[in-house]
């Protein structure tokens, strides 16, 4: 969550409320603005509070139109009545709420399914707020398991995470927070992500794990899991050093199972101890959800999962939350039970091909050049043709803002921080017609755009990078 802090003294404003915010009598309701920065000193009416929030968050972007975000932005309506229902339950407390808690199971059932678990029985995992939550457990599990293979170095020795420098920034918040050192694969010419043998070769005694990432955030691409893991078995025929992956599924492991059946990335693979994924991303629920699997029991060290009781009953619980609403796990069975494997696969298939009609459409547009084209994840990133000279990406990104449209610009990290590139997330909800009326803004923003003297330089004032 981002870090605020407190503001020095603001000048009140000396306003009245709309007198038609007034419950019943309309003078009556005409009171004074509240302070912003202080709580007020008597209570306002519902109707008042409301409205003074509704109108302020009014000036927030359109959601559906931000194509920087993974996450959900729509529902169906009776989705939003079940989680409305559903956000007194706290997802914690397991003996107040069993069936909340069965949901819960049964969700960590599906995806052991679907991700192809040998044994699905054996799998252990639970339901985070997400994605995020999920990979900084994932990454505790992998430095207790190291610890206890090498209790008579550690704590003496440092332990490392071996990652591509793509990975979501949650993984660069582990490693600090936790005091592993991250060991990053570069990215090399148009290798936009980890490169199986460059992730080998940086793994010594002191290795926790590999991150793959099954679709980066930076331009959709998924990594080569199979590879790596194919790496890291030849590494242990020759060095004995036998280490484990984890694969970031944040978006991908809701779109491989549906639309990229024949490709081997999950527990099929024995080197994959543990996988995450975003259900407020592609798993078509609202934020916040996430999931965390592990192969088996032996994957996740019994110490760190916590048994309390205070609650009524023996409640397991891996989490770095403790209470949080019960909602988005019912919102998440409710679309595995509305749609199933062929729903989701549909939903799936046409988001994909919205995502490479518009990557055609902006190339077609001829001042562009695709790095990817959408056809993994539903997501492409694209940057200036080399012989557009009279703007560059934080432009185009500025001036599609004014169209209403959120488009994050950015610079790719070492070694290509001399690319800057833009980046469309295509979500279920954002249709064909969508994409045509984006590509007609898009162009119209081009007229302008070719009639300037060079870049203006104003990066501040485009959309930057937003997971």
């Amino acid at each position: 969550m981002a870090l605020h802090r407190g503001s020095r003294k603001h000048k009140e404003r000396r306003i009245s409320v709309n007198p038609f915010f007034g419950d019943a009598d309309p003078v009556s309701g005409m009171t004074e603005a509240p302070p912003t920065h202080r709580m007020p000193k008597k209570p306002l009416a519902p109707t008042t509070a409301y409205q003074v929030v509704h109108d302020e968050l009014m000036l927030d972007g359109n959601a559906r139109l931000n194509l920087a975000t993974f996450v959900t932005t729509w529902m169906e309506p009776q989705a939003g009545v079940l989680i409305a229902e559903c956000l007194d339950k706290n997802m914690i407390d397991k003996d107040e709420y069993p069936r909340t808690a069965e949901l819960e199971r049964r969700c960590v059932a599906i995806l052991a399914d679907l991700w192809n678990a040998p044994d699905p029985s054996a799998v252990v995992g639970c339901s985070t707020t997400g994605s995020s939550e999920a990979c900084m457990l994932a990454g505790m599990a992998f430095k207790r398991r190291w610890s206890h293979r090498n209790a008579d170095r550690y704590p003496g020795a440092r332990p490392n995470l071996v990652m591509g420098v793509n990975v979501q920034v949650c993984w660069e918040k582990f490693c600090e927070y936790w005091e592993v050192e991250p060991r990053l694969v570069p990215m090399e010419g148009d290798r936009f992500h980890l490169d199986p043998r460059a992730a080998a070769e940086l793994c010594d005694e002191n290795t926790i794990g590999v991150v793959g990432v099954l679709g980066s955030t930076f331009d959709g691409s998924y990594e080569p899991i199979a590879g790596l893991c194919a790496e890291l078995d030849a590494l242990k025929e020759r060095t004995g050093l036998d280490i484990p992956v984890h694969v970031d599924g944040a978006s991908g492991a809701m779109i491989a199972p549906f639309l990229d059946e024949e490709l081997v990335w999950d527990f099929r693979l024995p080197r994959v101890a543990s996988i995450n994924t975003s259900g407020h991303k592609y798993g078509l629920v609202y934020p916040g959800v996430g999931w965390a699997l592990w192969r088996d029991a032996d994957a996740l060290p019994e110490e760190l999962v916590f048994r309390v009781n205070y609650l009524g009953g023996d409640m397991p619980t891996f989490a770095l939350n403790f209470s949080r609403p019960g909602a988005q796990v019912a919102a998440q069975y409710y679309t595995f039970l509305r749609l199933g494997r062929e729903g989701y696969q549909a939903v799936q298939r046409s988001t994909r091909n919205v995502a490479t009609y518009l990557a055609e459409g902006i190339e077609a547009l001829g001042d562009f050049r695709l790095l990817t084209r959408g056809d993994q994840l539903p997501v492409f990133a694209f940057t200036t043709a080399d012989h557009v000279t009279a703007y560059d990406v934080f432009d185009v990104s500025r001036r599609l803002r004014e169209y209403g449209w959120l488009v994050p610009a950015y610079t790719f990290p070492p070694n290509r921080e001399d690319l800057s590139v833009l980046r469309v997330v295509c979500r279920n909800g954002f249709s064909h017609n969508l994409a045509d009326i984006f590509l007609a803004d898009l162009t119209r923003a081009l007229d302008g755009l070719r009639r300037q003297q060079g870049p203006t330089g104003d990066r501040e004032a485009a959309t930057g990078f937003h997971h």
